[in-house]
């Protein structure tokens, strides 16, 4: 080996460990990403003459705590809600009133930048958009309400974006359960019916309404006939109705057969007694 590629070396070993942990770090913030994006499935929305609407139902979600700021779904700037040690961090009265001084003065609709909405717990969101920034240690989630589960008419489709601040250094090694955990405390996926319908409000109603018509038909039918233990019947004949016995007392021609509340005695493989 030549004295050059000897002085080489300590020059490849540095830049060896100042590419490999930049590459390890990337290559986690694409795995978390892929994972969180398993977990969340977003909303795919469209709009028409009638505006915004939901074209697929995403994971639905439930605010656990209030204060995210929301906008209407039109406008093109969200004021972010930031989430740390469990507190949500409203953005302040000073930032809404300077957005709606610059978007009420400059968009083209009424609506932008002059309509805030705050999210109250117990509100269902579809998310949107996840991004993950190992640099800064934060997860954002764009969500957007979904108006038929939260009852809200006429529509409005408010948008937010919350942003999940981790300590610094932590994001990069956390696994997705963790993250997960955390994201949790503030919007939770929902188990509510109205995650297989989304915003279809019909297909909801119409699954309820055959519940109902099943559960009515249930309370309408019949009891079934009771058990009957006869005379002269063969163990095979008491076995078929009332199940295997818990005990079987064998003494020759005569057998007893114990269930929980009975007795039934045979005589020759014939039931002669129950008790």
């Amino acid at each position: 080996m030549s004295q050059k590629f000897h002085a080489l070396i300590p020059g490849i070993v540095l830049l060896a460990a100042i590419i490999f942990p930049t590459s390890l770090a990337n290559a986690q913030a694409v795995t978390l990403q892929e994972q969180l994006a398993a977990q969340y499935k977003l909303v795919k929305m469209g709009s028409d003459t009638s505006g915004p609407s939901v074209v697929e139902a995403g994971t639905l979600l439930a605010i656990q705590k209030g204060g995210i700021l929301g906008v209407p779904y039109s406008d093109k700037t969200v004021l972010t809600t930031k989430y740390e040690n469990g507190t949500v961090h409203t953005p302040s009265g000073l930032m809404v009133q300077g957005r709606k001084a610059l978007f009420g003065r400059f968009s083209q609709t009424q609506s932008e930048g002059q309509t805030t909405h705050l999210f109250a717990k117990g509100d269902k969101v579809y998310p949107t958009k996840i991004d993950v920034n190992l640099a800064k240690d934060n997860v954002t989630l764009s969500i957007v309400a979904c108006d038929t589960c939260n009852k809200t008419d006429p529509p409005t489709y408010n948008k937010a974006q919350v942003t999940f601040q981790f300590p610094a250094g932590t994001l990069a090694s956390a696994s997705a359960g963790q993250v997960e955990d955390v994201i949790g405390q503030l919007l939770s996926i929902s188990t509510d019916d109205a995650q297989q319908g989304g915003d279809q409000g019909g297909n909801d109603q119409q699954s309820g309404d055959q519940g109902a018509a099943q559960a009515q038909a249930q309370q309408q039918a019949p009891p079934p006939e009771p058990q009957q233990i006869e005379k002269g019947q063969t163990p095979d004949q008491v076995k078929a109705a009332l199940g295997n016995p818990d005990k079987i007392v064998n003494l020759g021609t005569k057998q007893i057969y114990v269930y929980k509340d009975l007795k039934v005695t045979f005589i020759n493989g014939k039931v002669s007694d129950v008790q």
